[in-house]
């Protein structure tokens, strides 16, 4: 069964688990003669690494990623690239208080009921060290979307932790890369700077929102019925560690609204299509209607806390877990780098996906 791949031309597989080795990614449906490099790919794992500041899970991996195959002279050949990066300061001794007992929260339960067999230390497969290999992956993509699509931009922000969320009114794209928390408004980072701070001292976690926002997308990516753009989103920023709900558009804002609010009337103005709103997302029908293409998804607490919870034993009995180790307070902070990542994938597939079957015969207007 192939449950460790998605995409349909465009198609990834990741592999490894939090303590073993590496990790990686075989990255198949690349078109040839891309340039690529390891240096192409870097950059976006730097921003997603661990340690990379005070908010963060402190395990030091330097996430340096290796090419071992699909390039030939600085150039993709169009066959499978395989994506190496290697575990080098995993503390497997942290876990092993919790060798036959189940983390609430957590995938260890789950895992155990159905192979009968897990990987304690760290999750194992289950762990948000596997988002590693998404982003690498999602640096082929953002290279090949910048040789085949210049125009399409990706960018991702936190908009929300726990309970409190961003001032739009405040929103700045510039202020992004200037925190660590990815915040569009800087007025609320100082808030944020001490929640976290307070959260990490009393070994507890809070959730978060994270928006992304993919500009440039022409009209006409996806399919009606199975291979809907927004269904493809949802599905592959659903499938992100700690994702329990994804929105495009407005999302579940729609259901509070009338026909007349959300229908985003149409224009044409010197030969140019626009709208009046974008509460679709960008997506009509499941094809893209050349509009922002914007989604938000929500990240739950990170369950590996320090505050004992009732649990079970392999054996059946009661217990109490607290988890050790070193962990995000705010998983979703490190998840903006991913869901772009995703985001970036699923696009270029649906791309490819649209030049294969239509080609230059798109609809016109006018």
């Amino acid at each position: 069964m192939s449950i460790n791949s998605f995409g349909h031309l465009f198609r990834v597989t990741t592999w490894g688990e939090s303590h073993g080795n590496a990790i990686g990614a075989t990255v198949d449906g690349c078109p040839p003669g891309i340039k690529l490099s390891e240096t192409d790919i870097q950059p976006w794992l730097d921003r997603r690494k661990p340690g990379l500041n005070k908010y963060t899970t402190q395990r030091k991996e330097l996430d340096r990623v290796r090419i071992l195959s699909g390039t030939f002279e600085g150039l993709t050949t169009g066959t499978p690239i395989q994506l190496f990066i290697e575990n080098q300061d995993h503390r497997s001794k942290d876990y092993s208080d919790i060798e036959n007992t189940f983390r609430p929260g957590h995938a260890d339960l789950t895992y155990h009921l159905k192979y009968g067999i897990r990987d304690y230390r760290g999750g194992g497969r289950s762990s948000a060290r596997e988002t590693a290999s998404r982003v690498a992956a999602g640096g082929v993509a953002r290279k090949i979307l910048a040789d085949i699509a210049p125009d399409i931009q990706i960018n991702g922000y936190l908009v929300r932790i726990g309970k409190m969320g961003i001032d739009r009114k405040n929103f700045s794209a510039a202020s992004i890369q200037e925190n660590d928390f990815w915040c569009p408004d800087k007025a609320m980072v100082p808030n944020w700077e001490r929640y976290v701070k307070e959260l990490r001292k009393n070994g507890n976690s809070a959730g978060a929102t994270v928006e992304i926002i993919a500009e440039g997308v022409p009209a006409g990516l996806g399919a009606p019925i199975y291979a809907k753009m927004d269904a493809d989103l949802a599905s592959s920023l659903m499938s992100i560690n700690a994702v329990k709900g994804v929105e495009i558009g407005i999302g579940m804002q729609a259901a509070e609204i009338e026909g007349i609010e959300n229908a985003d009337e149409i224009f044409l103005e010197e030969d140019k299509i626009s709208f009046t709103s974008n509460n679709a997302g960008g997506v009509l029908g499941g094809i893209t209607s050349g509009q922002d293409i914007i989604t938000r998804f929500a990240v739950k607490p990170t369950s590996s806390i320090l505050s004992e919870r009732k649990s079970i034993s392999k054996m059946g009995s009661a217990t109490m877990v607290s988890t050790k180790g070193r962990h995000d307070p705010c998983v979703g902070i490190r998840a903006v780098p991913v869901g772009e990542a995703m985001v970036a994938c699923v696009i270029l597939d649906h791309f490819l996906l649209h030049r294969g079957q239509v080609g230059q015969r798109s609809g016109k207007i006018g």
